[in-house]
Order: structure tokens, then sequence, then C-alpha cells
């Protein structure tokens, strides 16, 4: 069976975006994973799926698979590339759209510049609603890793993130320490590690290792949690400008327990088709 496909990306971060409102999709994580290779697939961080609502209070339901098949709660920059997705594939021509995701609803509003803002949620700092297993909330934890510790904030912006501030995000070693961070005990369901390097109140650099992706060009989610934690630190203001080996993203968190909102672009790269084989396992 042939299915259709765009390309797109927000800020270097890539999707493979698919119809399936109007295609019958039937995928296992083998297919994700054969697709998501850069040498003998399409190649991208993450497949968005976009279904027919489940209930009557949003537009969409929105799914995201990373490269390695397993399926996540949230996603920024997706969630950008998918409201311009929608209105170019005329499945709506909303400009304010609501769409359901395993994490919650996400609110969707296209600009006049075709930049998109994205209300992410609320922010959650309970351990256990992240998941994070450690005894006691705190504002920081020093995380044993490799016979040392580092130290970081840990929260959840619909999927679970661990901020480390850095003198230098050049220098900060992201695939390594990345690598490890996500996979340890006190994570049970990995983590995003972000590595923000705080210029002034109001810009931040940031590179972000994403669990079952590796590092990214952009991370819209990982730049929201990196400002919430800065925030909460009080170390960063209300909006930042956050600058990411792909390009810049604005945060914007006006109040502490309140939505933190994201604004940025989306780009379509290129649409085509897939051969996607018949499979008795769907995901």
């Amino acid at each position: 069976m042939l299915i259709n496909f765009t390309k797109m990306h927000g800020l270097g971060n890539d999707f493979v975006v698919i119809d399936g409102v109007r295609q019958q999709i039937h995928l296992t994580p083998t297919i994700v994973q054969q697709w998501a290779d850069r040498h003998t697939g399409i190649g991208f961080d993450q497949l968005l799926l976009v279904e027919a609502p489940r209930d009557l209070n949003t537009d969409f339901f929105y799914r995201i698979f990373n490269a390695d098949g397993t399926e996540v709660a949230q996603c920024g920059n997706g969630a950008r590339c998918l409201a311009l997705f929608l209105q170019q594939e005329k499945l709506t021509d909303k400009n304010f759209i609501k769409v359901a995701t395993l994490a919650g609803e996400l609110e969707l509003t296209i600009e006049s510049d075709q930049q998109v803002k994205v209300n992410m949620g609320v922010p959650n700092f309970v351990p256990a609603k992240i998941p994070f297993l450690v005894p006691q909330q705190q504002a920081t934890y020093s995380l044993p890793i490799n016979n040392e510790t580092v130290t970081a904030s840990v929260l959840s912006i619909g999927n679970p993130h661990c901020v480390l501030i850095v003198p230098d995000v050049v220098q900060a070693p992201v695939e390594e320490l990345g690598s490890l961070l996500t996979k340890q005990a006190y994570f049970p369901e990995e983590a995003n590690i972000g590595f923000m390097q705080i210029i002034n109140p109001h810009q931040i650099k940031l590179r972000v290792y994403e669990r079952g992706a590796g590092e990214t060009q952009a991370c819209g989610s990982g730049a929201c949690a990196a400002v919430v934690a800065g925030c909460s630190l009080s170390l960063l203001a209300s909006k930042v400008t956050v600058v990411q080996p792909g390009g810049h993203l604005e945060v914007n968190y006006p109040h502490a327990m309140g939505p933190v909102y994201l604004t940025g672009p989306a780009i379509t790269a290129y649409k085509g088709t897939v051969l996607c084989p018949n499979s008795t396992i769907t995901i």
C-alpha cells in the first residue's frame, strides 16, 4: 500500500507528517524505524500522524512517534508543522485549531506571518507526573551518573525533560551525557536532556538530546522546559529567545503555574509517497 506523506521541519527538527483522516494507516514500530533511517528510508526525527477527533471538543487527534518507533505525547516543533499541514492539505480552514494528544489538548494559532503559536499547557514539576523517581520534589536535583553527580531541573511539558545549565553549549557533552542520562532508572520513560547556556535574562542557547531520536537541530518542548526551569530559578524573564542549532524560537511563560507558549516557523520541504507493507500489528 502506498501512503502519501509530507516532509516538514521546524528549525531543522524534521518530520514526516501523515494524513490519517483520509488514509487508512497501519504501522508497526519496525516500519517507523525503517522510514526514519536517513540512508535507506525517508529520514526524520519524528513521525506525526493526524487522525479524526476522538471527542467533540477538539478538531483532530495528533500522534507522535520517535525515530526508534516509540510513541510519545508531546512535540512542540511538530505541533507547529501540524498546524500548517492541516491548512495546506485543506483538512481545515481555521487559524485557531485545537488538537488532542496523549498529553492533553493543544491550542495552535497560525499567525498572519505564518508563524505558529502553540499553547503548550501548564508545566508540571510533580515527580510522579513527569515521571521521575525521587523521594520528594525539589527546585533542582543532584543526579548520580557514572560515579559523579550533575545538577538539573526536572519537569514535564507533556513529556519529561531534564535541564542542565552549562557555561558553553558548544563544549557541552550532549551526545555522551544525554544518552547516559536519558537511560537512568530514575527516568522510567526516559527523558529529553537539555543543555542550557544563559546569555542574559531574555536569551539562552540550547541543545537537546531527545529520547528516541538523539540530538536534534531544535526541540520545541525542550525550549519551553529550559525557559520554565530558568524562570523557576529566577534566572530568566517571562519572554525569552531560545537559540538552537536550527534557529530561534520564542517562548513566553507569563505566569508561574500558568501555560507556556511557543512561537516559531514551520516549513514544508516536499511531498511524496512511501510503501507501507500490510501488517497485522498496529500502533
